[in-house]
């Protein structure tokens, strides 16, 4: 297929769902970029990370939930073309919320359609997820012919029902509008690799954050496993190709659009293990990975317990409280099954080809990560959390406080070692004065080569001493 670079874009108005998200924001400026007449970002939230772009550079943010009809109806409404990028349960807590994941890619999927048909919007581009051709069964260079997983097996309610939606997306495919005229509704699903770049909000922040508190303890798998990763720019190439092969106005292409009905494979074109492909990104942050790996069954257990233990809380999913999960059996299964799959289909009939090499899409990663750290307060594991934290609170119970519960117990453990009770008292002033003074020694050098986190510094510093310390003046000799 080719077109310029700007057919079926300039001059005409898009919806994209989820429009406020990672992927959402890239697309919205990207269409505003080619020159689209309108751009409408429909998300459930009133602000993101990339509201104030988004909104400096003209797009109609527009609150709303897909689960609302009326809603979806109303912010739909005008438009020539619909990106419907909204979903729920990818990852983490969501996972386990079976009934909100149907709700929103389903029904929301839809209402997205029955939108459609009703304003007379000719094109529906789908964001999907290879997961629904795939359960954890190994699957090298896949193609689009392989079959739906099925149904019934899928590990996690996010599968399952992207995989519902999906064919629901594609079934609608040519259904005539509901005022007929003699016009229909074309349809095609994008099935994006594991997303990265800068700015990505999901997956890269979660397992940095897990290594940097020393809770990333082991690999998956082997390390001959091997999956997909498609850049950020990669993906909004393909999405934007997508909408112009639903096109069926070209002159000397007239006729059912190459694209409808069809779904696509889109990655980077590099398959390799997700961790290795990470490990260039936590080196350049100062973190390292893991030596030791799980085997996929132990994974698969671990993955078990964690989700039975999550569903057990489940009326305090949402609470910003409770942790993400350390791993989740779908998860175990995208980083220690091997399953890659070709772009070629969307190649030879989108014309689709990576513009931003996986090398390159890394390169951009790494720096936007790197001022990141920077301009962020830098913590310890949170093992020397608790070693500080739990270490002086004992101390301090074992030196002052009168006989109640616990205290005999650790009082007789501290004499132990240190033999009097003077002994004891002197050790704490001691210590809580180095850390007194490591907090203002902190707080000084801070107000030099951090001074928008100086007071975090002062309080880290108090609280953990030389933990937090060191890694204020490794910053500095940086």
């Amino acid at each position: 297929m080719h077109l310029s670079e700007n057919e079926g874009i300039e001059k005409y108005s898009f919806v994209v769902t989820g429009g406020l998200g990672f992927i959402g924001a890239a697309l919205c400026l990207e269409l505003v970029r080619r020159g689209a007449r309108l751009v409408k970002a429909f998300d459930l939230r009133t602000h993101s990370p990339w509201s104030s772009q988004l909104t400096q550079y003209g797009v109609h943010l527009i609150q709303g939930d897909i689960t609302n009809k009326q809603q979806v109806q109303k912010a739909l409404q005008g438009s020539d073309c619909v990106f419907h990028l909204a979903s729920y349960g990818m990852s983490g807590k969501e996972m386990l919320q079976y009934s909100r994941v149907d709700e929103v890619n389903i029904n929301g999927t839809c209402h997205i359609i029955d939108a459609c048909l009703d304003h007379q919007i000719k094109r529906l581009v789908y964001v999907s997820t290879p997961n629904v051709v795939y359960g954890g069964k190994e699957i090298v260079n896949g193609n689009e012919n392989l079959p739906y997983f099925p149904i019934d097996d899928h590990v996690d309610p996010y599968g399952r029902s992207k995989s519902i939606a999906e064919q629901l997306v594609l079934k609608s495919n040519g259904r005539p509008f509901t005022k007929k005229n003699g016009k229909c509704l074309y349809t095609c699903a994008i099935r994006p690799a594991a997303i990265y770049g800068p700015g990505e909000e999901r997956h890269l922040p979660r397992i940095i954050t897990l290594t940097k508190l020393g809770l990333f303890p082991f690999k998956i798998g082997s390390p001959n496993v091997k999956s997909d990763w498609v850049y950020i720019d990669n993906l909004v190439l393909a999405l934007l190709l997508a909408s112009m092969g639903l096109l069926d106005d070209i002159p000397g292409r007239e006729g059912l659009p190459i694209a409808a009905g069809q779904p696509y494979f889109i990655s980077d074109g590099s398959p390799i293990n997700s961790f290795e492909f990470l490990r260039p990104l936590l080196k350049s942050l100062d973190y390292d990975l893991p030596k030791t790996s799980l085997a996929v069954s132990h994974a698969l257990l671990l993955g078990k317990i964690f989700w039975a233990f999550y569903s057990f809380l489940y009326p305090w999913l949402n609470s910003r409280w409770l942790p993400q999960p350390l791993i989740l059996p779908a998860e175990v299964y995208k980083v220690g099954v091997t399953h890659y799959f070709s772009f070629l289909k969307a190649k030879e009939e989108l014309g689709y080809a990576p513009m931003v090499s996986s090398k390159e899409g890394m390169a951009a990663t790494i720096a936007y990560w790197q001022e990141r750290k920077r301009r962020s307060l830098d913590g310890p594991t949170i093992w020397a959390w608790l070693f500080c934290v739990i270490g002086m609170s004992a101390l301090f119970a074992a030196a002052y406080l009168p006989d109640y519960g616990p205290i005999p117990f650790i009082r007789a453990v501290h004499l132990f070692f240190f033999r009097s009770m003077l002994a004891l008292k002197v050790i704490f002033v001691l210590a809580a004065a180095a850390h007194v003074g490591e907090a203002i020694y902190a707080w000084n050098v801070a107000k030099t080569i951090d001074p928008a986190n100086a007071r975090g510094w002062f309080w880290q510093t108090f609280a953990l001493g030389i933990f937090s310390l060191r890694l204020l003046l490794k910053r500095a000799k940086k």
